[in-house]
């Protein structure tokens, strides 16, 4: 019985990956509870299994004290020095329960807690190694599609991916192998619960990490990750090594690492832009790869107007504005774009708006001066100005 016991716990352990030692106390706990089942729940029980033999010890504990007010946990100090003369008040002694005596009901109950028990170690080791995991990458097997939802085969648990962290037209059959970002990771009560994502920017930043050495190793640093998922997303490197090109490593030779990453998303596109702390310069490169002519930016307002030519307006701004929209988010900055033709025209408003305040800041000058002129001669006759002739005779 004891080497089948031992059998059973390492046999268990290879399958479930869960150490021997768990698993004992895990069945040392499950027999407490049988015994329990069978002597009564207040029964004091204390179990130990011995790891080499597989040999059971089962006991109930009494305390001992002086006088006894409960028989089914104290034993008197007298009566307890007969078993071991050794003993004091407050020691406890433990007396000895054939496993046999337990009874059918109460090995099915052991049985019953041991699986149970075991499950929920199971699922705490594989919560516990997907927490850790969080916001890295996994491979997995499309097992199935069931409302909505991908469920991967992990290995030895499994994940979904739900609606809102799919990439939109990516679509997988059973039997499809992806990598996925393991996104969040929550223990529900049936279980951990294991969120992936196939849309969130860090996939991209992982699929980077994976193919450019670089970036793994730290000399490059991957600044920010913008995404519209199935279309485009914008990554901003930098290099912290003058000798390393940022761009070219993650392009790689004849573009081989970013088309690596192409692949897995499944033909998204990616635009690599080099982080410059120059907020001017970092926007006309985050709207790649259309060509900018001008950049004027108000720091205060972190606003930036961008002046393309008329060929290249379309470019800048994307289908449904996701370039600029992309761009914006990676830069931090509200960007609003203009063509050169557009801009001549705005110039050309502005210069006539000016013009105009100009004449009439003139004109207005010169009205002040006349008015000015004409108060300063004013009602009265200048001096050394004869008096009019009145035709009276002057007085004596």
């Amino acid at each position: 019985m004891n080497s089948e016991l031992l059998q059973v716990i390492e046999q268990i352990g290879r399958e479930k990956g869960i150490g021997k030692d768990v698993l004992i106390e895990t069945l040392e706990s499950a027999l407490v509870s049988a015994t329990r089942k069978k002597f009564g729940v207040s029964q004091p029980i204390e179990v130990k299994i011995d790891p080499k033999t597989g040999e059971i010890d089962i006991r109930t504990m009494k305390k001992v004290v002086e006088v006894v007010q409960n028989d089914q946990e104290e034993i008197s100090l007298d009566e307890a020095r007969r078993h071991d003369p050794t003993l004091q008040v407050d020691d406890a002694i433990g007396f000895p329960i054939t496993f046999e005596g337990f009874g059918r009901i109460a090995a099915q109950t052991a049985k019953q807690v041991i699986v149970q028990r075991v499950k929920k170690v199971e699922q705490e080791i594989v919560y516990n190694e997907f927490k850790k995991r969080e916001g890295t990458l996994v491979n997995g097997m499309v097992l199935r599609h069931e409302k909505g939802n991908y469920v991967i085969d992990l290995g030895r648990t499994e994940g979904v991916i739900p609606p809102r962290e799919q990439a939109p037209r990516e679509s997988y059959k059973r039997g499809d192998r992806l990598r996925a970002l393991v996104l969040e990771v929550r223990m529900a009560e049936k279980g951990p619960q294991i969120v992936l994502s196939r849309s969130h920017p860090t996939l991209v930043a992982r699929l980077f990490e994976m193919e450019v050495p670089e970036i793994y190793e730290g000399i490059i640093e991957i600044k920010n990750v913008v995404r519209e998922a199935g279309d485009r997303t914008k990554i901003a490197v930098a290099s912290k090594d003058s000798a390393v090109d940022p761009v070219g490593a993650c392009v790689g030779m004849k573009g081989s690492r970013v088309q690596a990453v192409v692949r897995e998303l499944r033909g998204e596109k990616i635009d690599i832009i080099p982080w410059v702390s120059d907020p001017k310069a970092l926007i006309a490169k985050a709207l790649s790869p259309a060509v900018v002519e001008k950049v004027a930016v108000d720091e205060d307002a972190r606003t930036a107007l961008v002046v393309v030519s008329d060929a290249q307006l379309s470019l800048a701004i994307g289908k449904k504005g996701q370039n600029v929209r992309l761009a914006a988010k990676l830069t931090g900055w509200k960007i609003d774009i203009l063509s050169q033709s557009e801009y001549e025209t705005e110039r050309a408003k502005e210069l006539g708006s000016e013009i105009e305040a100009a004449i009439a800041r003139e004109t207005r000058k010169e009205a002040e001066a006349a008015a000015a002129a004409a108060g300063e001669a004013g009602p009265d006759a200048a001096p050394g100005e004869l008096p009019e002739e009145t035709g009276q005779p002057p007085s004596e």
